[in-house]
């Protein structure tokens, strides 16, 4: 009975966040690997804006978004990308989790 209580418990302070798990960016070699990835796969943006900008209610003009946002958000990824893999020994400030957080973009451009 005392182990499922426990149980229960770190179940439920975990679905709330009380444990969290550190962020990926604190790890030197995740943040070094985020920073690659993104350099060499930041390009995704591009096709990936054009085909969301198309799906708007005005394809012409969403294509026109599409291909601004995607451009520039290629730029952006690779940008960071570089950053973090020259900088992968520093870590960020501890309730910082991502770079990619404050521009509400997914560490990933596939995600």
């Amino acid at each position: 009975m005392r182990l499922r209580s426990i149980v229960v418990l770190a179940a439920a302070l975990g679905a709330t966040g009380v444990i969290a798990e550190p962020a990926w960016a604190q790890d030197p070699i995740h943040k070094m690997g985020r920073g690659v990835v993104n350099i060499l796969t930041g390009w995704i943006e591009l096709p990936k804006q054009i085909h969301l900008g198309s799906q708007e209610e005005n394809p012409i003009v969403g294509l026109g978004r599409g291909l601004f946002r995607g451009a520039s958000l290629t730029v952006i990824r690779a940008g960071v990308g570089i950053f973090e893999a020259l900088t992968f020994p520093l870590p960020y400030p501890k309730a910082y989790a991502s770079p990619y957080e404050s521009m509400e973009l997914n560490d990933y451009a596939w995600e």
